[in-house]
């Protein structure tokens, strides 16, 4: 039952129950009650009792030790003489026998001991022999005795109150046989960490070969140095090395030895020495570089780090490291071998390969070979052994064996691994097995369908892993599986996710890399890592020397962290780039870093300037001035110290540890990646009590932009905060030597900087600022460093927009900036967030107006390098040519031409949208004047030239504003121009047909009376056509009328004499036009001025001609007489003379002429190119690297000699370049090959051409080359094919060993040279290949002409004067 307390009571059992029973129970229980509450009371007061004790107690002894703690910090503070609480005390110890004498000394301040006999100890002068310890307040001096050892020692304690000496006596005894005897059995229990090592000779970096062998080595001192006890050492690399074949360890005699026997790239990385000693242990570092040596030249390096895991009895999957490609072909994939049998028939492109096929049971050892157009890699070193099993299986379930015969499902179906090559399927077993063995059945659909179908149908899987191939790209898919006994089949599993082979994506190229300076011979890069890390393996890094195109690779094993090339030449100047890679391959390079110059690193000079901000009765707030030189690389800590002003020891700071009262000096140092740098001067003493005062003072007082008669003073504000908010500040100025100060501001300034004006040139000032706040005016801050008002030695800040990416900047040209200088850029002169240190220039992303106001930059490590620049309402104007340049106006077509019916050429551009606002230009080999219109509907302007010639072959150029949009076009009319000139001669001559036109331009005979006939042919001529014949302009009236209807025309001129030199012209026309020839007798030679064509070789000057004959001599001087050469090529046409100066330098500046004679007179022609030699020369590197960049090239791939036996088939492929697509032509013995069946020429796509030539003959041996080569220029190579017959001894290679053939560069052929008269032509006409002089190739006259031979280039008509057919231009000049 339940009483009423809702306790539980007893229950007496039916059986017990009497009514006496019941009521002795009761009475019972009542007495027992009554006992147990008077014991609880009597428990509860002793425990009160005994716990007021207790705390009475704890008391009492907190304020003993309190009191304990008061005397004795009491004594402590006592000042006192030193003095030795536990002397030295002799020994007398056995040779070889380590000893350790020891003292215990007692002052205040402490004391400085030194160990002296009879001389100072100095243990780095003598290593192993000593060591001192200073711990817990017990001096120690540990020596390693040798007989010579025996001496008295004494040891020192200094302090400002005085000195005390403490000595002893250590004497060495020569241990004989017996005592050696006794000495080796006293020393067994000695374990190798007991002993005292100290590293002597240490490793340095080294550097080593595939297949060579290397040993690092390390000297050391051992006390005791025991025979059969040598120190434990350990080596590493990423891990614990334990010996084996290819490391070999051995410690003793004092040297540690690491050797490696056979070098391979697995074997580069940081080695390090561990020696277990008696105060812990003794480390030393160094990285081992191993370079590749491939086995054919351009071939790739060897894979490393090959590792085979997920091993089963279906499948081992092997995972390797790439090689670094520095100058190779890239990688196109991989062989996997095991025990040295090819695995896959095609090479794999990812660094993770599932070798299947395997035995159960059997070992097996994999090795990787790496394959690009070049060649195949030298095998890796091969993996450890692996045994291809199962996991053990287990017959029981939780302790019962299962009686089902018929196995579960599988579950849990899912890829383990993904890629484009293979997906590995993975699942977990069935929980019921069954008794008899188990295999899988694995079926696949596309996802979504449900026909599946079986995957392994010849293959028992045992495993529940399994790689499935051939899968179709972009398909999705399902799997599931089946378990399998001899009992029957089980259901199907769960179908998987849907799964889809994944693209094979290479990391992203890492970010920004940095080089700083390390040592004299190495340098310390870092770099940004790559956004892209799955599968990250690490990173290789690539060097060059500045102004060297050959790369060489720093390292030939991925590295995940910042790395330290070595073995650079000292002094040189080295440019660095880094690459990430992963199991897919090596990603883009990143950008280049800033070049650096090998030199050792500096640690920083003294900080300076110490001054006290703040204090608060405990702790003192310090500031003080950067260095002003930081050495090689960025400060990145500052080391404090501090001292009583009446002591000699300094200590390190510890936050909140001073002693209120007390005077305190204190020194900085600064430290960066070089070391930590030498300490500052002492501050003055500061007291450390709390400031009470109700102005604050500013403190770090600078300068920037020092100039002749003003200057800009910085500070900052305070920190102590005072007894209300600062609200502005006094600038106090004085002559250095005066003590009278003058305040610059009359009225206090809210800003921390103050520009100061009038200053006197050469004097020097003393600057101090003071607080203000609602109290008053504070103390004034500590005096500014002296400043000298003096003129800058830079230039002052500009302000710009990006002319192609329309950013705003503002930028400053500093010439004393230093390798290590950087620049500090603020607004308003408060430092500006993320802003590059290391560029001159700031850009603006978005500016608007919160971007107005005053911008400065200080240049570190020079002196006192500073300018500013205050940025306002020209913000706007920038704004605006800024958003013309990001916001270019749209076009549907660039500039165009075409062809029209009456042979004029139609230049054209279309935009999508114009306005009648806009305006536009055209520009023609950067000259105007040209007549051209627009239509604003359809958003075309064009240009129209009416006669297309020679001329107007260059780059044309269309300019259009419209409002703050603009945009331009340009279109360079050089490969095409002759076919655009053919074409409009040929519409101009179409469209004369259809008028009255000369069917044979002017030409004369001469008769055999000695007349001089001018004749000409006409043709589509009416009775109503004239024809008029003209000299000089003035009109001729014949003897006998003109018959055009006869179709053919004559002027007779009679007893031909010099009055009769001059120009003839013949007019012929109607209404439907006219047409007009022109014809030059008056034998006198007339030039055009030189013009200046810049061209991808050089710079031209050229001269227009139109008479010229055999006679005529030209000369080219510049200082002195021209000789045609390399340097300086000289040729011409029969219309033109040129000269061209090649890869041009400063020494061709200055004055050039050209000089031509006709037997007669000389004309001369001047042009001075110092005027435009600068731009010239930049026009010309601009057209070089741009014909560079698209002439046709071989990209790599052929050797320079293949050796071959006879019957085999040779096949010569390469990879080929240009833009235009280059054509391609093979050469044998310098003879054109055709293809054919021996003899196949294959050219794939523009990219891949190859010569396949089927079962070689010793005939098939020669020279063979390929020329590659587009309208920009080409380059050919050579290779050396040697054959031989079976058995012969492969002859060898006549040009040494096999490497990568060199491409030779040729120029493109070069057009006609415009006749532009422009100053500077931007028209990129390449040089001819030969020089030619000019020659005319007219014949000569018949023996009765008193006339001179005409230029023209046609063939002799009989004794007719050589006169052009339709389809050439008339010899004489163009038609007026």
């Amino acid at each position: 039952m339940q009483d009423t307390e809702g306790e539980l009571a007893y229950t007496i059992p039916v059986f017990r129950q009497t009514a006496e029973e019941t009521e002795e129970y009761q009475r019972v229980t009542t007495k027992v009650e009554k006992g147990l509450a008077s014991i609880q009371e009597e428990l509860h007061r002793m425990r009160m009792a005994t716990k007021a004790q207790v705390d009475s107690l704890a008391i009492q002894r907190e304020q003993v030790k309190e009191m304990m703690y008061r005397r004795v910090y009491l004594l402590e503070e006592i000042p006192r003489t030193p003095d030795f609480l536990v002397a030295l005390r002799p020994h007398t110890v056995w040779e070889k026998m380590p000893v350790k004498l020891f003292c215990t000394v007692m002052g205040k301040p402490r004391p400085i001991v030194q160990y002296k006999g009879g001389v100072p100890i100095s243990p780095p002068s003598t290593p192993g022999k000593y060591r001192i310890e200073s711990k817990y307040g017990v001096h120690s001096l540990i020596i390693s005795c040798a007989v010579s050892d025996t001496a008295e020692y004494s040891a020192v304690a200094t302090n400002p109150h005085g000195t005390a000496t403490s000595m002893a006596t250590v004497i060495v005894k020569p241990a004989g046989a017996g005592e050696y005897c006794h000495l080796g059995l006293h020393l067994t229990d000695i374990h190798a960490s007991k002993l005292e090592v100290s590293l002597i000779d240490r490793f340095h970096v080294s550097f080593g070969v595939e297949g060579s062998s290397i040993s690092l080595v390390c000297t050391m001192a051992v006390v005791p140095d025991l025979p059969n006890l040598p120190p434990y050492a350990q080596w590493y690399r990423d891990k614990l090395l334990k010996p084996g074949k290819l490391v070999e360890m051995s410690v003793g005699g004092g040297v540690a030895r690491l050797t490696l026997p056979h070098l391979a790239k697995d074997d580069e990385g940081l080695y390090t020495l561990r020696i277990f000693t008696k105060d812990g242990t003794a480390e030393h570092s160094a990285y081992l570089f191993v370079s590749a040596t491939p086995t054919t030249a351009g071939a790739p390096g060897a894979p490393m780090s090959v590792k085979a895991y997920d091993i089963n009895s279906e499948y081992i999957l092997v995972a390797w490291k790439p090689p670094n490609i520095v100058s190779e072909a890239p990688i196109t994939g991989y062989f996997v071998d095991d025990t040295w049998v090819q695995c896959n028939d095609a090479p794999v492109k990812v660094c993770k390969y599932p070798v299947h096929g395997l035995s159960v049971g059997h070992s097996y050892h994999f090795r990787v070979r790496a394959v690009n157009s070049a060649g195949i890699s030298r095998p890796s070193r091969k993996s450890d052994k692996v045994t291809a099993l199962d996991e053990a299986e287990s017959i029981k379930n939780q302790g019962k064996y299962d009686l089902v015969t018929v196995p579960g499902e599988p579950t849990d179906v899912h890829a383990s691994e993904i890629f484009k090559s293979y997906v590995v399927l993975s699942w977990k077993p069935p929980s019921h097995r069954g008794r008899a063995p188990l295999w899988y059945i694995i079926e696949k659909c596309l996802a979504g369908t449900g026909a599946w179908q079986h995957i392994n149908t010849a293959v028992k899987l045992h495993s529940p892993r399994y790689p499935v191939f051939d899968l179709q790209d972009g398909q999705t898919y399902q799997f599931r599986v089946y378990s399998v006994n001899v009992h029957g089949c089980s259901e199907a599993s769960a179908p998987s996710e849907p799964i889809r082979k994944v693209d094979e994506d290479v990391p992203s190229a890492p970010g920004q890399v940095v080089a700083t300076r390390n040592t004299k011979s190495s340098v310390f890069v870092q770099w940004e890592a790559s956004k892209q890390q799955k599968n990250l393996m690490g990173y290789y890094i690539d060097g060059r020397i500045a102004g060297s195109k050959e790369w060489f690779a720093c390292n030939n094993k991925p590295f995940k962290h910042t790395f330290v090339v070595h073995g650079l030449i000292p002094g040189e100047t080295y440019v660095f780039r880094v690459q990430a890679v992963n199991v897919f391959g090596l990603s883009e390079e990143s950008a280049e870093s800033s070049p650096i110059s090998v030199e050792p690193a500096l640690t920083p000079s003294a900080p300076y300037g110490i001054s006290m901000l703040s204090s608060d009765g405990s702790s003192i707030t310090l500031a003080w001035k950067s260095p002003k030189h930081r050495g090689g690389s960025r400060i990145n800590a500052y080391y404090v110290d501090k001292r009583d002003a009446d002591a000699l020891e300094w200590q390190e700071v510890n936050v909140g540890n001073l002693t209120a009262g007390t005077f305190y000096e204190f020194k900085v140092q600064a430290g960066n990646l070089a070391g930590v740098g030498v300490p500052s001067a002492p501050s003055a003493p500061m007291k450390c009590e709390a400031w009470t005062m109700d102005e604050p003072p500013p403190y770090d007082l600078s300068f920037s932009e020092v100039r002749s008669h003003s200057l800009v003073i910085v500070w900052k504000a305070p920190v102590y905060s005072g007894a209300s908010a600062v609200t502005g500040y006094f600038v106090d100025m004085v002559k250095r030597g005066s003590s009278d100060f003058v305040t610059l501001n009359q009225e206090a300034v809210t800003r921390r900087f103050l520009q100061v004006t009038g200053l006197e040139e050469g004097e020097t000032y003393v600057f101090r600022v003071r607080a203000v706040n609602a109290n008053g005016i504070g103390k004034p801050s500590e005096l500014s460093e002296p400043v000298c008002a003096r003129a800058a030695p830079t230039k002052e800040i500009v302000a710009g927009v990006d002319e192609e990416t329309g950013d705003i900047f503002l930028s400053l040209e500093a010439c004393e900036v230093c390798a290590t200088s950087e620049f500090e850029w603020s607004k308003n002169y408060r430092p500006v967030a993320d802003c590059p240190r290391v560029t001159s220039r700031l850009t603006f992303t978005n500016p608007d107006k919160d971007d107005l106001g005053r911008y400065s930059v200080v240049v570190t490590d020079t002196d006192g390098v500073s300018a500013s620049h205050t940025l306002t309402e020209d913000l706007n104007t920038m704004l605006e040519l800024s958003h013309a340049i990001r916001n270019p106006v749209p076009l549907k077509h660039g500039l165009n031409y075409e062809i029209l019916d009456k042979g004029q050429v139609r230049f054209w551009v279309q935009a999508v949208k114009l306005s009648p606002s806009m305006s536009y230009r055209f520009v023609f080999n950067d000259q105007e004047g040209y007549k051209i219109s627009h239509d604003v509907s359809s958003g075309i302007i064009q240009m129209i030239v009416e006669n297309f010639t020679r001329a107007h072959e260059g780059t044309y150029t269309v300019q259009i504003h419209d409002g703050k949009a603009k945009t331009q076009s340009s279109l360079v009319l050089v490969g095409e121009f002759k076919a655009a000139l053919k074409e409009a001669e040929f519409q101009r001559k179409e469209h004369l047909r259809k008028q009255p036109h000369f069917s044979e331009y002017l030409y004369f005979t001469v008769t055999e009376e000695c007349t001089v006939m001018l004749a000409c042919k006409v043709a589509n001529v009416k009775k109503e056509t004239t024809f008029h014949w003209y000299k000089e302009d003035e009109e001729i009236i014949p003897e006998t009328p003109p018959n055009v209807m006869s179709g053919a025309c004559a002027l007779p001129i009679r007893q031909f004499s010099r009055k009769d030199q001059g120009v003839y012209k013949a007019v012929l026309s109607d209404g439907r036009g006219k047409d007009t020839s022109v014809f030059d007798i008056s034998g006198q030679a007339s030039a055009s001025e030189l013009v200046l064509q810049c061209t991808p070789e050089g710079i031209r000057l050229q001269c227009y001609m139109n008479y010229y004959t055999e006679e005529m001599k030209t000369v080219w001087k510049h200082e002195s007489k021209i000789a045609s050469s390399e340097k300086m090529r000289i040729g011409g046409t029969s219309e033109m003379a040129w000269m061209q100066i090649c890869d041009p330098s400063d020494r061709e500046k200055g004055h050039y002429a050209i000089e031509i004679s006709d037997g007669v007179k000389t004309h001369v022609r001047t042009f001075d190119l110092s005027g435009q030699y600068t731009e010239a020369c930049a026009e010309y590197q601009r057209l070089a690297a741009a014909f560079a960049e698209k002439r046709g090239r071989v990209m790599g791939g052929l050797p320079d000699v293949a050796t071959i036996m006879e019957e085999k088939s040779l096949s010569l492929t390469c990879n080929v370049w240009g833009d235009p697509t280059p054509e391609v032509t093979w050469f044998k013995n310098e003879q054109e090959v055709a293809s054919t069946e021996h003899t196949k020429v294959m050219y794939d796509g523009g990219r891949f051409a190859s010569m396949v030539i089927n079962k070689v003959t010793p005939e098939d041996s020669g020279k063979y080359s390929i020329n590659v080569r587009n309208k920009y220029g080409g380059a050919v190579v050579e290779i050396t094919v040697s054959v031989y017959k079976h058995g012969e001894v492969i002859p060898e290679a006549k040009l040494g060993a096999p490497k990568m053939a060199t491409p030779v560069v040729t120029p493109a052929a070069t057009p006609a040279p415009s006749k532009s008269p422009a100053p500077l032509s931007k028209t990129p006409t390449p040089t001819p290949s030969k020089v030619q002089t000019p020659v005319p190739k007219s014949p000569p006259p018949t023996p009765k002409s008193p006339t001179p031979t005409s230029k023209s280039p046609t063939p002799p008509r009989g004794i007719k004067s050589p006169t052009p057919p339709r389809f050439m231009k008339s010899p004489t000049p163009p038609r007026k």
